[in-house]
């Protein structure tokens, strides 16, 4: 069966940086486009990022130019680098497999002085 276990996340400070991963498994990794979804207290889920199977991506307008999705077809594994961390960034941050429909656990990031 399909699992996606995230991890990297935590509480750090307006101007930090962090990187997320995702640990797929139970599905040919290579073949599917991936994504990095968030949702903050009281607002719904939203697309953050996107990466298809050849490595094109897209942004969120709000994270443009500040996050970076990558993917290492060979870990089976999808990461989201974090730069420029904004309060407005506090939100559980989920892996998402669109063509699947499946979702991680979650991972907390919490951007605060």
């Amino acid at each position: 069966q399909v699992q996606l276990v995230e991890s990297g996340g935590g509480l750090v400070q307006p101007g930090a940086s962090l990187r997320l991963s995702c640990v797929a498994s139970g599905f040919t990794f290579s073949a599917y486009a991936m994504s990095w979804y968030r949702q903050a207290p009281g607002k719904e889920r939203e697309l953050v990022a996107s990466i298809s199977a050849w490595g094109s991506t897209n942004y969120a307008d709000s994270v443009k130019g500040r996050f970076t999705i990558s993917r290492a077809n060979i870990m089976s594994a999808v990461y989201l680098q974090m730069n420029s961390l904004k309060p407005e960034d506090t939100a559980v941050y989920y892996c998402y497999v669109p063509s699947i429909g499946s979702w991680g656990q979650g991972t907390q990031v919490t951007v605060s002085s």
